[in-house]
């Protein structure tokens, strides 16, 4: 009479199995479809390359963020005692060498001759003045701000010279009427100023004053730094001029000078390989010019003020576990959002579809009705 006995089949086996798989299976987050109930198209082929390919593109923007590291800015007072401050010049006058003055004097009262300690070449000014050496506004603030950056700076350090260039020879038909001064010189680290005058002006020496119409203070900066010589790194007195048509003017610029570090390394110190570390200075200008009268001391001067904090720049790049779980972020939210939007659009496709023979439906039974009705009509009539 029991047919699953007399073949050997167990009831048991149409049902739900007992025991410990079985209360497993009711925690399974991820039910199953028989592949029987599912049913595959060309549109969600379609859509699942076009998915991969998103995860794809964002994938490689991930690791190219990853790879390419942010950097951080931090600001903290200096430590250690800092007693030196290199000053590093290099600027053309269109006046003699031998009737340009040149001093330093700091805070402290000292006072450096630094036209004893800098090097004097005699040029022509139509090499240096107004010519294609200056880059123009724009230029400049793009390699300005390119300047800021951890990974430029280290790279330009590596790969340029620190030292200055050679004076070029002066050309046929120019007149070395115009002076070039560089070079660098150390003093206090102490606010200071540093100014350019005409021999006999400005200070108190024996000697013969240079003739009032000798005088033209007009200039092109080729280099401001402080620190240790950078050539490649962009300060933003470098590559300007300014020049002027009075013989008594006066150029003042106020400088604020911030000590820096460009650093890979998370603890950086002055024994850092110059790869991943380097310490300079950066620094911000004010300037003023304006004409003045016989009685006061034309020129170009320099005052500048160290600032008591440190910036250090500091460039970081995120664990490899952080950019796998960012990774796996990326692709599981494309995907499951291009799922939601697909069955949307299944959704959305079958409800116009159904509404659509609702309509068709509901017109063809009231034409039908109409022509049964006509159809009575005339039959009665006939009886």
């Amino acid at each position: 009479m029991n047919g699953f006995v007399d073949h050997g089949l167990d009831e048991s086996a149409f049902g739900e199995q007992k025991g410990l798989s079985a209360g497993i299976k009711s925690f399974d987050a991820f039910p199953k479809t028989k592949p029987t109930y599912t049913r595959r198209s060309s549109t969600g082929g379609y859509t699942t390359l076009l998915l991969l390919i998103i995860s794809i593109l964002l994938s490689f923007t991930e690791l190219t963020r990853w790879y390419a590291g942010h950097e951080i800015h931090l600001f903290s007072v200096e430590k250690g005692v800092s007693r030196t401050l290199q000053i590093n010049l290099d600027i053309v006058i269109p006046m003699l060498c031998n009737d340009l003055h040149i001093n330093v004097q700091d805070a402290s009262g000292d006072r450096i001759l630094a036209g004893d300690m800098l090097q004097r070449d005699g040029t022509a000014w139509e090499m240096w003045g107004q010519g294609g050496r200056r880059l123009e506004s724009g230029d400049m603030a793009r390699e300005m701000e390119e300047d800021t950056h951890v990974g430029h700076v280290l790279g330009e350090v590596r790969a340029g010279k620190k030292v200055f260039r050679r004076t070029p020879k002066v050309g046929r038909g120019m007149e070395a009427k115009a002076c070039r001064i560089y070079g660098s010189l150390e003093g206090n680290k102490v606010q200071g100023d540093f100014h350019i005058t005409a021999r006999g002006h400005g200070y108190m020496e024996f000697g013969q004053h240079l003739d009032h119409q000798a005088f033209n203070f007009s200039h092109t900066i080729n280099e401001l730094s402080f620190g240790p010589l950078y050539p490649t790194i962009l300060n933003p007195l470098d590559k300007t001029y300014a020049t002027t048509p009075t013989h008594f003017h006066k150029y003042q610029y106020y400088l604020s000078v911030v000590p820096t570090i460009y650093t890979r390394s998370p603890s950086p110190s002055p024994s850092s390989p110059l790869s991943s570390t380097i310490f300079t200075n950066q620094y911000a200008v004010t300037s003023q010019s304006h004409p003045v009268d016989e009685r006061s001391v034309p020129g170009i001067f320099f005052k500048f003020d160290i600032e008591p904090i440190l910036l250090t720049i500091r460039e970081e790049r995120g664990s490899f576990l952080a950019l796998v779980v960012r990774v796996v972020n990326v692709m599981s939210g494309v995907l499951v959002g291009g799922g939601w939007c697909y069955q949307l659009m299944g959704w959305a496709r079958e409800v116009s579809g159904s509404g659509g023979r609702a309509r068709r439906g509901t017109d063809t039974g009231l034409l039908h009705g109409g022509m049964n009705g006509s159809m009575r009509e005339g039959e009665e009539e006939d009886e």
